[in-house]
């Protein structure tokens, strides 16, 4: 019952904070630290429970979706909607198949999750500060392959801990001409093929690791993740409606620093 608590707070975690621009595997890194969540398996299950995160997507954009899948073969918006969708994805599949395993082993700790944090903040400062001047796409469907391919690239930046798929892609997107809405609706589709690849990847690459006493955990995991991520997906869609993202970015200054000072001062031990 303690390890299905643990993996319900995780959920719980992951569904907040995967879409918002915050960082789900900066909060996942320092969660599993202060429970005690943090070996081998934990790490395959932060992943895999993303796709519970997805899945609310999918629900949300369900009419989307199925209406890009349906007419691919006779409409243009529908397959520049799929086209976009595939070029952004690929840029972190590949840099994740060359580096992921180095990524994992040397940037997952405390100091460097906490400076992205504290960097990304003001990333996000500064690109609120311009965005009301810089706007050129005003929908999803005005995006060209290069606006996409832009987006993928600054996806590949959340490979550092901290630093947040969802605010890159979001932030990014927003530096380069997108509005805040359209960056905010292409990260969430994104997120689909993304996190669908990356839990199903881990849960391939690790399946030694795995028994079938796992499946009751993961499976609390990911029903919380999704739930909890259907529940921020629709209010993020109404705050973007007319709020900015700097909040946001405060919240990330703030947190970075505590997490900095506490491993400092030994307060927690961030490491163990």
């Amino acid at each position: 019952m303690v390890l299905l608590l643990k993996a319900a707070v995780m959920g719980l975690v992951e569904g907040i904070t995967e879409f918002l621009p915050i960082s789900s595997t900066g909060h996942l890194i320092l969660a599993g630290s202060l429970l005690d969540f943090a070996d081998a398996k934990a790490k395959v299950f932060d992943i895999a429970i993303q796709s519970g995160a997805m899945l609310a997507v999918v629900i949300v954009y369900w009419q989307r979706l199925r209406d890009a899948v349906m007419h691919l073969g006779d409409s243009d918006r529908a397959r520049r909607f799929v086209r976009n969708v595939a070029i952004a994805f690929l840029p972190a599949v590949a840099l994740g198949l060359l580096f992921g395993k180095a990524i994992q082993a040397h940037l997952f700790n405390a100091p460097v999750v906490a400076a992205s944090f504290i960097v990304g903040g003001l990333i996000i400062l500064w690109v609120e500060r311009r965005q009301t001047s810089a706007v050129r796409v005003e929908s999803v469907d005005a995006m060209s392959a290069l606006d996409a391919l832009k987006v993928g690239l600054a996806q590949c930046v959340a490979m550092i801990p901290g630093t947040s798929r969802s605010g890159a892609t979001i932030i990014g997107g927003m530096m380069f001409g997108l509005s805040r809405q359209v960056a905010t609706e292409f990260s969430f589709y994104l997120a689909i093929p993304t996190l669908m690849g990356a839990g199903a990847y881990s849960l391939y690459k690790e399946r030694a690791l795995l028994s079938a006493g796992d499946w009751p955990v993961f499976a609390v995991g990911g029903v919380v993740a999704f739930v909890s991520a259907y529940a921020c997906v629709r209010w993020l869609l109404r705050y973007i409606a007319s709020h900015t993202f700097v909040p946001f970015a405060w919240y990330r200054i703030a947190f970075g620093a505590v997490v900095l000072l506490t491993a400092w001062t030994g307060v927690v031990d961030w490491a163990d």
